[in-house]
């Protein structure tokens, strides 16, 4: 078979590399081509856009950037079209892929969607082109079921990619362990949210010298990037490609919303989830978004159970109150623990979620097949 994989960010990249994976697995001759990044590349996937050339954060920044979407998503039509896949792989990036999605439907592509677009959040409309123009839809968080129900729209939940990708790990980094001087940053993959977000993390580190802050650099952008932002703070230090042994090593964390506040989470890490973006962007967003929460913890929990730090709230005193909050020894440190480990029990009731995937894929296309024979 030949698939076509779509993925737009880092954690899509992360995700879309097991996937690979796991159907090179099944289908040893299958010809996989994709958008996404270093990760899929190394998985065995053909790579045509990198991730760093397409992430664009915010309503203003997305306006700002429109011709080079516009030309990327041309360009992703001529590609597809010069390859002509057996099924096209979409993962979440809802804003190109539902519009590769319909292009796709129209020529007769089998579509397929790992990692629903968060429909259940804002422009709840979505779900009517979803139904349209996706043939299977694999969800990895429990109630998408639901959400989905009352759409009258059947998808599958194959659990959440993370619990094994983080649980395998853990496992063959059994040499890591946690310090208690280390607190680490994760500001984010976006030069727009990181710019935004980092020079706030960053003004702590002086009000807690006892504390080493560390700031995990997005795979997708260059050292200098970073450079004039750490130059004020040489106290504090970097990783690059190292995320999740910093977080093995961290007693807390300041991080942005995001797939990255899911992941501290499950490696146990009390954190503070910081959100900060342009003004006009933040007033759009306000209006549309519809959850109670912006962080992946909280929204799967339904209840408060990490801090959430947002736009105007994200400064200095009141991130500084937070920090202290996580990381001393007490109630609040050990009421985190004990609602990560229900969260954990909860994404892992769906058993292997890349496994579980790339399997649906694999007998879906055989049943495609069998179809077009008859």
């Amino acid at each position: 078979m030949k698939y076509y994989i779509i993925a737009g960010e880092a954690s899509g990249d992360l995700h879309g590399s097991n996937l690979i994976r796991e159907i090179k697995q099944r289908d040893p001759a299958a010809n996989i081509r994709c958008w996404g990044g270093d990760l899929m590349s190394a998985a065995g996937g053909m790579l045509v856009k990198h991730y760093a050339e397409l992430a664009f954060m915010g309503f203003i920044e997305v306006i700002a950037n429109l011709r080079t979407i516009f030309r990327n998503i041309d360009f992703c039509k001529e590609d597809i079209t010069k390859f002509q896949p057996d099924a096209i792989i979409f993962i979440d990036y809802p804003g190109f892929n539902l519009r590769i999605a319909k292009w796709a439907k129209e020529k007769n592509y089998t579509t397929i969607y790992y990692i629903s677009p968060q429909v259940w959040a804002w422009k709840e409309n979505r779900v009517k082109a979803i139904k349209r123009d996706i043939d299977k839809m694999l969800v990895i968080l429990p109630f998408e079921l639901e959400f989905y129900k009352k759409w009258n729209y059947p998808v599958e939940y194959v659990g959440h990619p993370l619990v094994e990708v983080i649980e395998n790990f853990i496992k063959t980094h059994d040499n890591i362990h946690a310090q208690d001087n280390i607190i680490a940053l994760l500001p984010g993959s976006r030069k727009q949210e990181i710019l935004k977000k980092l020079p706030v993390m960053l003004s702590l580190s002086s009000e807690f010298p006892e504390y080493e802050f560390v700031v995990a650099k997005a795979p997708g952008q260059p050292d200098d990037f970073y450079t004039p932002l750490l130059a004020p703070f040489p106290n504090v230090s970097s990783v690059r490609n190292d995320t999740y042994s910093l977080l093995m090593k961290s007693r807390g964390a300041l991080v942005t919303s995001g797939t990255a506040t899911l992941e501290t989470a499950l490696f146990g890490v009390p954190e503070v989830v910081c959100y900060k973006g342009s003004s006009i962007s933040y007033q759009i967003a306000k209006r549309l978004i519809k959850v109670k929460y912006i962080s992946l913890v909280n929204l799967i929990m339904d209840r408060l159970i990490v801090k959430e730090l947002i736009q105007d709230d994200l400064n200095i005193s009141n991130l500084r109150t937070e920090l202290k909050r996580v990381l001393e020894d007490g109630p609040e440190r050990n009421r985190i623990k004990k609602d990560y480990a229900e969260l954990k029990a909860i994404l892992q009731e769906g058993g292997n979620a890349s496994a579980h995937a790339a399997q649906s894929i694999c007998l879906f296309m055989q049943s495609v097949s069998a179809s077009s024979i008859v």
